[in-house]
């Protein structure tokens, strides 16, 4: 079964049990206002006061990666009409792919929701700021080299959930020892959807590993090759070219320990353990090539990553009062 067409359409044939494993009914699941004040209630405005006490001391560059991480979630409609586009994902099938893509982009929604309302009510941030860079970002777009290829972006989404996981948590680590018990609590419910999605989509390169291996290890190669480059990765604030922000971004969230050069090697070895990558069998002489190249990889990036010197503190986030 060579073509990813046909591949795609296999493993759509169990999108039901697909749905059912791995994302939450509608009405059971978590909603923003489950963590955010009751605008109903007379105890609206203490408790927002309260949830100001709790935020007063969280830090610049802390401030600066939650705003980043709340943006990033925020750009969903780039990501849900990226997905949309990939080859055997039909929008005449709404059982099949097209199911997961909707039933996906809906639970992620929740997460820029709360965190942008969370960050509006705290009064830390310059909001308008914000939403000058979350409307860049959307009108950007990105571009992670994927293409149309569903090998190519379920390798990437499975590392980017995972990446997106790690963030979260250590964010919720950060707010709860710096004194916001509910900023915590929020990134640590937003940390657990995203690992259930990363485990949904390293299920769909598993399955495809067993269907198609010498072209998933080839796209896996070369997404490797690549490096996997962040859905923020265009992310600007007003008087900058794209481009320019994402690397002090990434900077801060490196110096808070939040997401760190070592944390993406630890995540390639996760993937090289959890796909068996050493122990597949049947594939052709450039796969194995391929294979080689991906086995080696880790060492490589840690050698590099060793060497590497801190990147200077200072950077002025416009989104920050």
């Amino acid at each position: 079964m060579s073509s990813r067409k046909e591949v795609m359409r296999h493993l759509g044939l169990k999108m039901e049990d697909i749905v059912k494993e791995y994302l939450i009914p509608i009405e059971k699941n978590w909603q923003p206002t489950d963590f955010l004040p009751d605008s109903r209630k007379d105890t609206f405005i203490a408790d927002i006061k309260e949830l100001r006490a709790e935020t007063e001391a969280l830090p610049y560059e802390y401030l600066a990666v939650l705003v980043g991480d709340a943006i990033t979630e925020e750009a969903l409609p780039t990501y849900e009409s990226w997905l949309m586009d990939v080859e055997g994902i039909d929008k005449r099938e709404p059982e099949s792919w097209t199911r997961w893509v909707r039933n996906w982009t809906a639970e992620e929604k929740r997460h820029g929701d709360l965190l942008n309302k969370f960050i509006y009510l705290s009064g830390r941030v310059n909001m308008r700021e914000m939403e000058i860079s979350m409307q860049h970002l959307i009108a950007d777009g990105m571009a992670i080299g994927t293409d149309k290829d569903p090998y190519r972006n379920f390798v990437y989404t499975s590392f980017q959930e995972m990446a997106t996981n790690i963030s979260h948590r250590r964010t919720s680590t950060l707010a709860n020892q710096h004194g916001s018990a509910q900023l915590s609590k929020i990134c640590a419910f937003i940390a657990a959807d995203e690992a259930r999605h990363a485990k949904a989509y390293r299920s769909f390169v598993s399955d495809i590993f067993q269907l198609d291996p010498s072209e998933m290890m080839l796209a896996f190669e070369d997404m490797m090759r690549k490096k996997i480059a962040m859905p923020a990765h265009f992310m600007r604030q007003s008087g900058e070219p794209a481009g320019v922000l994402f690397g002090h971004f990434s900077d801060a969230a490196q110096r808070l320990g939040v997401y760190t050069s070592f944390d993406y090697i630890e995540i390639l070895e996760f993937l090289i353990k959890d796909w068996n990558i050493a122990d597949i069998t049947g594939i052709t002489p450039e796969a194995e090539k391929g294979r080689d190249y991906i086995m080696a990889l880790p060492n490589r990036l840690k050698r590099v990553t060793e060497r590497s010197v801190k990147p200077p503190a200072y950077y002025h986030f416009n989104w920050i009062s």
